[in-house]
């Protein structure tokens, strides 16, 4: 329960709003995305968020205020639809989109020291694990919060008891109106009325995710896009900072997802925190401190 409260509560009282400018960057495939920066400081972090989120998260207005107090400017890319306008092709965004985090890196001039949030994390720690030594041309030092490192265990511990009702139910709340509104543009795409009647995500990524994104199904999309098999591969230096009472990822599948991981990456596993709910001037200081070595 604590990891409930954890959670909700960091949610519920984010930080104040820092100010920031936005850019709009036109997508090799002919859409686009928006990116949001803060601060002016000679060292760069790109910041990936989480499932729904956007530069006004709790955790971005967080970094978007200490990372530049600390001399970094700061980077928040927007998965596709997520900056408050529709994209414009027949696809959305992914935990596995290390495609997406790909080009927007390769946007920014080097060394860049990134982090991932939630599902942002665990497209970046895949990334980091498919490009190995190459990500070092780019990337300095990377850390991921509150990754679902195994999504299909994820996926199974959001669907069920008050998981489904508090966080399940919440996120297909705009999951499920924007991809509807996607359809219009787009007709056939998909299957309306298994869409309108999801309950879960693994209903939701069955008849969305997965197909607009190239994937034969829930789980060949859950277990391809998984980040813990690819940690055995990181060369970059990376944090991997999961609370054990996190109620998204059971501890038992945390374990195992990161029990290959490579010499590089740094496994921290405090048991409070609950998704993305430790305390913010903690979260701040570790991950600038891990950013300065």
């Amino acid at each position: 329960m604590i990891g409930h409260l954890e959670t909700i509560r960091a949610a519920l009282f984010p930080p104040p709003r820092v100010a920031l400018r936005r850019e709009r960057w036109e997508a090799p495939d002919g859409d686009f995305i928006d990116v949001d920066f803060a601060g002016d400081g000679e060292r760069l972090a790109v910041l990936f968020h989480g499932l729904e989120g956007c530069s006004d998260s709790h955790y971005a207005r967080l970094l978007a205020r200490a990372l530049p107090e600390a001399g970094w400017r700061v980077a928040i890319p927007h998965w596709r639809g997520c900056s408050g306008e529709a994209n414009r092709l027949p696809r959305a965004y992914h935990s596995g989109d290390s495609t997406e985090v790909d080009w927007i890196l390769r946007r920014f001039s080097p060394p860049i020291d990134a982090i991932g949030v939630s599902l942002g994390g665990n497209a970046l720690l895949k990334w980091l694990g498919e490009r190995n030594h190459d990500a070092k041309g780019l990337v300095r030092r990377a850390a991921a919060i509150s990754a679902p490192l195994d999504l299909s265990a994820a996926g199974h511990a959001l669907d069920r008891g008050l998981n489904r009702l508090l966080y399940t139910r919440m996120f297909l709340s705009t999951l499920k109106p924007k991809s509807l509104a996607k359809l219009e543009s787009f007709p056939g795409i998909f299957d309306r009325a298994r869409l309108a009647a999801s309950r879960t995500f693994r209903e939701f990524d069955d008849v969305f995710t997965a197909p607009l994104h190239g994937f034969r199904g829930v789980d060949h999309y859950w277990s391809s896009s998984s980040s813990g098999p690819w940690l055995q591969h990181v060369a970059v230096p990376t944090l991997v900072l999961n609370a054990r009472n996190d109620p998204f990822l059971p501890e038992q599948a945390l374990v195992a997802a990161a029990q290959r991981a490579a010499p590089c990456v740094l496994l921290e596993f405090p048991p409070r925190g609950g998704h993305v709910g430790f305390p913010g001037a903690w979260l701040a200081r570790r991950l600038i401190d891990f950013f300065r070595k």
